[in-house]
Formats: structure tokens, C-alpha cells, sequence
């Protein structure tokens, strides 16, 4: 409780939340126990996941381009039964009408007004993708961080024949720290296509405005920005008791992450959906994390088994890792 206060919205929760994942491993260790058993104990043996860090390019933004990459992610390996895409708006030729938007590492924003050939544009791509995947592969789209709330009241009016699992973060989203509540409220209660938000907001109390009014349709906190597995676990309760559903962010939480993230799957209660899997980018990750299957092992049909081993199920290998610092870091574990 006494680290909890020194953590905010997202980046500022990640080392709370790292701290918090080591000592349930820790305990589950101890106990011999896998961290679901320490949870209340799992309720599924398997965990859906979906694309998350698996990216594929496009060669660009025409209709063809959309559904080209549709085929291809309906072909990957791991079986994927919902796909994710972000939307990148802002790079569109007409988008904003006249205006060219930056597009540098600090323009996050997506604050129109959106054109006709925007909301065109997007309609097109999004009946193209759609038609790429089939009907067997659901769909939702990042949209964040942020339209004005007018224009995202068009847009998810616009998507609503396609039946999105989701649209994300229209509103707020990466590193904006603060919930708006009651746009999300008027946005979910003029559209049919589910509203979700959550992966930026640090802590329960953050979620309870946008439960209790019932403002989002999905969920989606990330265990390694929110507090931890612990603090997942009561957001996704008490969204349950609102028939909320959950879906967690995850993209970027590693290895260890993933094996969290497995662990909070298989406790969570009935309106849970499904995790962004998480994927190093280098594969020599793979070498320093030891407990999970191989690579091209860890996702079948979309799905996860759940594994029984103490605490995450992994272990960090010190000694392979020394192989892989940078010469100046030689000694860290010295």
C-alpha cells in the first residue's frame, strides 16, 4: 500500500505493477502453488489472446492494401479468432479536409474535424478488412488517443453494420491521465458498436466512474500500468457485477507479462474476452525467460493453455541474460 500512491496513469504504474508481479511469483514459489491457485483458482484452462505485437505491414491505405493484410493475419500460425488493428488517421491524404497533421512521436492526438473523405476512407477500409478475415475472425480497432466526441459518435455510428468486437480509446488513451467518464457515457449510448478505454488508467479507483455509469461497453487495463495482477482482478469484478466486459492491454508487457497475464485470464470472472499478446522484440528473450513452450508453441487456435507450474510459471535465467548486455552494463549483476 505504501508504493501504491507513488505510481500514476500510465507510464508511472509499470514499476508498481513490476513489484507487485514479483512477489506474487514470489509466493506462488514458496507455497508451490501456480499464482491462478493463490488467485481463488482458475475458471478456464485455456486463455484467448489476440494479435497484439504479432504486426504485419501494409504496403499502404487503399481498400486492397486493408484486405491484403486481412488474408494474411487470417493465415498466421497461431490460429488468432479476433484481430486488432490501429487506426492511423492522421496519415490519410483528406482526412482533416485540407489541413496535413504531423505526424512526429508527440502529435498523439486524433482531434478532428473528420471530412466526409475521412469517414469515407474508413468505411471503405473497414468493409475491406472485414472481408479479408471472414466471418470466423472478429475485428476491433484502436482508434486513440482521442476524437472530439462529435465526430466519435460519427465514426462508430458509420462501423455499426460491421459488428466490431470493439472500438478502443476514441476519446483518451496512451499517456492522457484522466478518465473522462461522461463523454465515454454520451459516446456508448449513442452507438451500438462496443466502446472500450483502460489501458492507460493507474489503479481500481480510476475504473469506477466508467463502470458504475456504465460508460464503455469493454475494459481493458493493463496489468503491467494498472497496479498488477491483484488490482486486474478486482477491475474485472466489478465490471462483471455491471456487464462490462473485459479485454485486456498487453502489447507491450514481455515475456513475464505474458505469463501474468495467463495467470489473470484464468481467474477472471464470465465477461472476460480476450488478452493483446504480448511478443519480444528480439527473439533472444526467449533465451533469458524459461518455463514457456516454444515460440511457435505458446498460441494454438487463438487460445493459451494454462500451466501449472509455482508462481508465473517462469523463470528469468541470469546467466544467459549476462550474454546480452552491452558492455558498459557488463557488471549489473555483480
Amino acid at each position: 500500500m505504501k508504493i501504491r500512491r507513488m505510481g500514476g496513469f500510465k507510464p508511472w504504474g509499470s514499476a508498481v505493477s513490476a513489484i507487485e508481479f514479483a512477489l506474487w511469483d514470489i509466493a506462488g514459489k514458496a507455497a508451490g502453488l501456480p499464482v491462478y491457485k493463490l488467485m481463488g483458482g482458475k475458471i478456464r484452462d485455456q486463455v484467448r489472446c489476440y494479435n497484439g505485437a504479432i504486426e504485419l505491414r501494409r504496403a499502404g491505405n487503399t481498400p486492397k492494401d486493408f484486405y491484403d493484410w486481412a488474408v494474411e493475419i487470417k493465415n498466421l500460425e497461431e490460429g488468432f479468432t479476433i484481430t486488432k488493428t490501429g487506426w492511423k488517421a492522421p496519415g490519410t491524404p483528406g482526412f482533416y479536409g485540407n489541413v496535413t497533421r504531423s505526424q512526429s512521436p508527440q502529435d498523439v492526438g486524433r482531434r478532428g474535424p473528420i471530412s466526409e473523405t475521412g469517414l469515407k476512407w474508413t468505411v471503405e477500409s473497414v468493409a475491406a478488412i472485414k472481408e479479408g478475415l471472414g466471418d470466423r475472425i472478429g475485428l476491433a480497432l484502436d482508434m486513440g488517443p482521442g476524437f472530439l466526441l462529435g465526430d466519435a459518435i460519427r465514426v462508430a455510428n458509420a462501423l455499426e453494420p460491421f459488428n466490431l468486437m470493439w472500438i478502443e480509446d476514441m476519446l483518451t488513451g496512451d499517456y492522457t491521465p484522466y478518465v473522462m467518464a461522461n463523454d465515454y457515457l454520451e459516446l456508448t449510448r449513442s452507438t451500438t458498436t462496443p466502446i472500450h478505454t483502460g489501458e492507460q488508467i493507474y489503479l481500481r479507483q480510476h475504473f469506477r466512474e466508467l463502470i458504475e455509469k456504465n460508460a464503455v461497453r469493454v475494459v481493458g487495463p493493463d496489468p503491467a500500468d494498472v497496479g498488477g495482477i491483484a488490482e486486474m482482478k478486482w477491475i474485472a469484478e466489478h465490471a462483471d457485477m455491471h456487464s462490462i466486459f473485459m479485454a485486456p492491454h498487453g502489447k507491450y508487457d514481455g515475456l513475464i507479462g505474458l505469463a501474468a497475464h495467463v495467470m489473470l485470464g484464468a481467474v477472471s470472472p464470465e465477461n472476460y474476452i480476450a488478452f493483446e499478446y504480448p511478443r519480444p522484440p528480439q527473439n533472444w528473450w526467449y533465451d533469458i525467460i524459461e518455463g514457456l513452450p516454444a515460440p511457435n508453441q505458446i498460441v494454438k487456435n487463438g487460445l493459451i493453455d494454462v500451466w501449472d507450474r509455482p508462481g508465473l510459471g517462469v523463470t528469468f535465467n541470469v546467466n544467459a541474460a549476462k550474454r546480452y548486455l552491452p558492455e558498459e552494463d557488463k557488471d549489473f549483476f555483480d
